[in-house]
C-alpha cells in the first residue's frame, strides 16, 4: 500500500473534521439552543458544545469548505491551496471578529481564538508539510 504524502492526509482530515463540525451544529445536545438557530447574523443564540456560536449558514459553510477540502486533498498541490488558502481565510476571519466587523456571522470570543489557531495551523501545514511518499504518488 503506498503512503499519501503528508499535505494530503493532512488536507483530508482537516476536511472530515469541518464537514463533521458542519453535522454537529445542527444536532440537538451538541448544539445549545438549536430550537433558536438562525439563517444567519450575529444574533444566534445556538452555540456548537456550549461554546461557538453557529448558524444555518455558518453550519452549511463548514460542510462546504470540509467537502471542497476532500476534493482537495486528491492531489499534493490541491491540498497545499486548500491548507494555505483555508489558514488565509481563518486569518481574515479572526480579524473581523477582533474588530467587530463581523455582524453578518455569528462570531464570539471563543470563535475568534478558534480561527486565529486554525488560520496559523492550517498556514503552517499549507507551507511547511513535505511529502512523505514517492515524487510520483498524488
Amino acid at each position: 500500500m503506498t503512503r499519501l504524502p503528508l499535505i494530503r492526509s493532512l488536507a483530508a482530515f482537516a476536511g472530515i473534521v469541518f464537514v463533521l463540525v458542519g453535522i454537529c451544529g445542527f444536532i440537538p445536545r451538541l448544539t445549545t439552543h438549536v430550537h433558536e438557530l438562525r439563517f444567519a447574523g450575529h444574533g444566534s443564540a445556538t452555540k456548537l458544545f456550549g461554546t461557538f456560536q453557529v448558524s444555518v449558514v455558518h453550519n452549511l459553510v463548514h460542510l462546504l469548505f470540509g467537502v471542497v477540502g476532500l476534493g482537495l486533498a486528491r492531489s499534493v498541490d490541491g491540498a497545499r491551496r486548500f491548507l494555505a488558502g483555508g489558514g488565509v481565510v481563518y486569518l481574515t476571519l479572526w480579524v473581523v471578529g477582533v474588530i467587530g466587523a463581523g455582524d453578518w456571522i455569528p462570531v464570539n470570543t471563543a470563535d475568534n481564538w478558534l480561527h486565529f489557531l486554525l488560520g496559523i495551523g492550517m498556514l503552517a501545514a499549507g507551507f511547511a508539510a513535505v511529502r512523505v511518499s514517492s515524487p510520483t504518488a498524488t
